[in-house]
Order: C-alpha cells, then sequence, then structure tokens
C-alpha cells in the first residue's frame, strides 16, 4: 500500500511521488505492470495498474475509487508517556489493532517529561510511528495523534465519550463484561509505570468515567492499551 495526498487519489491517472515515491520505486522495487493499492490515509483507498516507473515515483492507473466511512464507536487511547522507544511501540500495535486517535498524556507519575524540542521530536515519531503503522496494517484511514494532553484535558475527553474507560489493577469490574455504545467515542486511559495517582483516578471518575480491570496480570503501559482495544475491537469491529 502507497500513500498519497487527499485530493489527489481519483480514477484515472495517479502519481506517486515524493518520498513515497521513492520508497516506492527505489526500495519497494515495483515495477511496471504490477497492481498496487493507494490510499490518502483519510478512508478514500484505489485499486490499480503500475503503468511506468521512475527513479522517484510510480505512474499508476486507477480503475476505482472507494470511500470508507468512519468506524463507529470510534475509540481514543489515551496513553501515558512511557519510557524510552515504548511511546512508540504502543503507537505501533494499537494502530495495527485499529486505534482512531491516541491522546499523548503528561501523568503525574510518568518519568518521562515531553518539554520544548523534544516535545515536538517526540509527537513527530508517534505521527510518524502512526503513518508507518497504519500502511503496513493496510489501513485506509490513519489513526489521529493528537497534541500532549494534562489531566484536566483527559477529564474533558472522558466527560464527553459515550464511554469512558479507566484501566487500572485495583478495579472489580471486568473488562470484558463492558456494554459499549453503537456510537459516539469510547475513551480509554492507560496510566503511566508508576500508576495512575489517586488525585487522578478521583478526577476520571468525577468525570463520569469507570475504572476496569483486565485480568490477574498487571500489563506494562506499553502493551496495556493494545490488550485492552483487543478486548473491546472482538465486541464491535470484529466480530
Amino acid at each position: 500500500m502507497f500513500v498519497v495526498e487527499s485530493g489527489r487519489l481519483v480514477v484515472g491517472a495517479v502519481v506517486v511521488d515524493g518520498a513515497e515515491g521513492r520508497h516506492a520505486a527505489t526500495v519497494a522495487r515495483i515495477a511496471a505492470g504490477e497492481a498496487v493499492l493507494l490510499t490518502d490515509g483519510h478512508g478514500r483507498s484505489g485499486a490499480g495498474m503500475v503503468t511506468a516507473a521512475g527513479k522517484d515515483r510510480l505512474d499508476v492507473q486507477v480503475d476505482a475509487v472507494t470511500e470508507d466511512p468512519a468506524p463507529q464507536p470510534r475509540f481514543v487511547v489515551v496513553q501515558a508517556l512511557p519510557k524510552g522507544d515504548r511511546g512508540e511501540l504502543a503507537v505501533e500495535t494499537m494502530t495495527e489493532v485499529g486505534v482512531d486517535v491516541v491522546v499523548p498524556w503528561a501523568a503525574s507519575r510518568c518519568i518521562t517529561r515531553w518539554r520544548d524540542d523534544r516535545a515536538a521530536k517526540s509527537l513527530a515519531k508517534w505521527r510518524a510511528t502512526a503513518h508507518t503503522a497504519g500502511k503496513q496494517a493496510r489501513r485506509t484511514r490513519f489513526p489521529e495523534v493528537a497534541e500532549l494532553a494534562s489531566t484536566s484535558a483527559v477529564s474533558d475527553l472522558l466527560g464527553a465519550a459515550g464511554s469512558g474507560i479507566v484501566l487500572h489493577e485495583t478495579a472489580t469490574e471486568p473488562l470484558s463484561g463492558i456494554e459499549l455504545p453503537s456510537s459516539g467515542d469510547v475513551v480509554v486511559v492507560v496510566g503511566p509505570e508508576g500508576g495512575i495517582s489517586p488525585e487522578e483516578l478521583d478526577a476520571f471518575a468525577a468525570a463520569g468515567a469507570t475504572a476496569y480491570r483486565m485480568g490477574d496480570t498487571v500489563l506494562r503501559t506499553s502493551t496495556a492499551g493494545t490488550a485492552a482495544l483487543a478486548v473491546l475491537m472482538s465486541r464491535t469491529r470484529w466480530r
């Protein structure tokens, strides 16, 4: 799958150029006569045949374009900042499973802090990871990676959600038994390695969220969101 800019994916002649074209022609070695799938990452996709391949571009004759509707409900994962490159791991695997929005969260117990230039670079890495993982998973609609959120902003998200979920090891309600809305946002909060603070838990409960557990083991913050999404997807899109 290769990505073209929004508005350029049409029935007929389509050029894949820039970094995407260089990757297709030079790295993937796509040649004339091969069938390819194109997407704009916003729900539109088109299948076609490569008519010419240059050094840094493909010319594709697209036979048909389809547009996938935005899925409902929409799954939003609030991901506390992990250490090292585990943030990119979380974004990658959640994208593969089907997350719609990832919200980086500066929880009070996060060891990692995004400040100044580091914030911009880290956010760019998360967004690039979502883009690459979306291609690998052959998604036609790539997930959004939002700006870094405060606890107050996360509370606002939970208050407006159709269902607000906080993953916590002391919860008594099993995530597998949750009743999900048919539309709107399902917001899942994943805490940091040090855990969600009592003050944060209180703020999220006041916003209408419910705490859920996923079993007897405690998952790392970089894998908990993916595991939770798998449970939720099995009750919705994976049926």
